[in-house]
């Protein structure tokens, strides 16, 4: 995985976990994402962006992760949406601004169905 694409996971996670307010056992997940990718300076960078201005972070993530990731294939854009997902589930909830989130997500990239199939399965 390149810096660019550890960027991108990361600020995903983070930005769908800030959603309602990043709390303990979501900054943990984080942690534990970057520790496995070997990305603690990708995690600071994805917190940074999210702190330059909360309240268009969203946004600015939106367009960074298109530009970012693009011109991936429709499958690896599933499963970045996909270990966002299951980290969700992981804390032991998914809120509907979180999972609406995603949803817009996965508009943008044009797998909005294949994320719906997923999670009905």
């Amino acid at each position: 995985m390149t810096t660019e694409e550890k960027k991108a996971l990361l600020l995903l996670k983070s930005m769908i976990f800030h959603y309602h307010g990043l709390d303990e056992d979501e900054m943990q997940i984080l942690k534990n994402t970057a520790k496995e990718l070997d990305a603690a300076d990708e995690l600071n960078w994805a917190n940074g962006f999210i702190a330059e201005d909360f309240g268009t972070a969203f946004e600015r993530a939106r367009g960074f992760l298109k530009d970012t990731l693009g011109q991936h294939e429709k499958s690896q854009k599933l499963s970045y949406l996909d270990q966002v997902w299951k980290d969700n589930y992981q804390k032991g909830y998914i809120t509907e601004m979180e999972a609406t989130a995603m949803l817009e997500l996965a508009k943008d990239w044009g797998i909005q169905s294949e994320l719906i199939s997923m999670v009905r399965s």
